[in-house]
């Protein structure tokens, strides 16, 4: 049986670049190497190659996505998108693998860019009455005025980027003259940014996957941030948040939660692998944030959630590479 050549795409343009490459290095061990010809594809702005370790292999032809190795052309037949941030989470790439008519793992261009902007997010899902923080959004135009964000928002709050993930550019806010500092650090990270309303409650993740045509809810993992907040080194700093899979909330909580996760994973059109976040506060969920191409390290949710329901990464992957390459 000839093997299928598997594109698995890192990297990326955004802050999450190095993440990218330590999510696809585990995901490239999940491969089944016996089923598949895994290429690591490595995307730096114009700079797209393939790699081995760090050596570059290839070019990658854009025009087609096809690569030289040994004299032998190859284009993949599908492509596994583990960059975080842009071109990756935002639709950029799968609009161009749409235009290429190559299969990908992940969310289409109308969910991704949907998703990947919170702002838009928030209030797309607001309409289907889900509930979440109050929220104010600003341009890097627009006149910022601390009084009127503390009066509407109250204090602590969260400045964040609009655009951009893990938790770059993000800051808890706890008095008023910290404000402008924050919204300049956002703004670092995107063109736009949101004031957001501080829930103090417990942060749940939650991951999901269609599968067979059936959307299946991951088990919710409970995050006790080793800091203020989940920022950067609490997700990937081994010991930098306590994390507990499946969370420590009731059975019947672990159900809504799981429902509600598949209810935004619908709506919003997600397809492959997705992190739904939620803060748990007076038997209520508040939704978060949802991710499109969740982390996948060594201290990411989505391989503990699944260690702990007795599934398999690898097992995961095949079949999102094999319901892809048959539609």
């Amino acid at each position: 049986m000839t093997k299928k050549h598997i594109a698995l795409v890192c990297g990326g343009d955004s802050s999450e670049y190095e993440v990218s490459l330590k999510s696809a290095e585990n995901i490239y061990k999940c491969i089944d190497q016996e089923r598949y010809s895994p290429w690591m594809i490595r995307m730096r702005f114009t700079d797209w190659v393939v790699i081995n370790d760090d050596n570059v292999l290839a070019t990658v032809d854009k025009s087609n996505f096809s690569f030289t190795i040994n004299g032998e052309k190859i284009k993949p037949e599908f492509a596994i998108i583990m960059i975080h941030g842009t071109p990756g989470e935002d639709g950029v790439l799968q609009g161009y693998f749409d235009l290429q008519k190559i299969p990908y793992s992940a969310s289409g261009v109308y969910a991704s860019a949907l998703t990947f902007h919170k702002f838009y997010c928030d209030n797309f899902l607001r309409a289907f009455d889900i509930k979440m923080a109050k929220s104010m959004y600003f341009r890097k135009e627009d006149k910022i005025v601390p009084d009127r964000i503390v009066e509407a928002l109250g204090l602590p709050l969260f400045v964040k980027p609009s655009a951009g993930g893990s938790s770059f550019g993000v800051t808890k806010v706890k008095s008023k003259d910290q404000i402008l500092d924050a919204v300049e650090a956002a703004f670092n990270e995107s063109g736009d940014c949101l004031c957001e309303e501080f829930i103090d409650g417990l942060e749940l993740a939650v991951g999901a996957c269609e599968i067979d045509h059936e959307i299946l809810p991951f088990l919710p993992t409970e995050v006790i941030p080793g800091g203020e907040f989940f920022d950067f080194n609490s997700k990937y700093t081994i010991g930098g948040a306590t994390e507990i899979t499946p969370a420590r909330i009731p059975a019947l909580q672990i159900e809504q939660c799981q429902k509600l996760a598949v209810k935004i994973y619908k709506l919003t059109g997600c397809k492959g692998i997705a992190r739904i976040d939620f803060i748990l506060k007076e038997n209520e969920f508040f939704f978060l944030e949802i991710n499109t191409i969740p982390g996948m390290t060594e201290t990411s949710f989505i391989p503990q959630q699944l260690d702990a329901m007795g599934l398999r990464l690898s097992d995961i992957i095949s079949k999102i590479i094999e319901t892809g390459l048959h539609k």
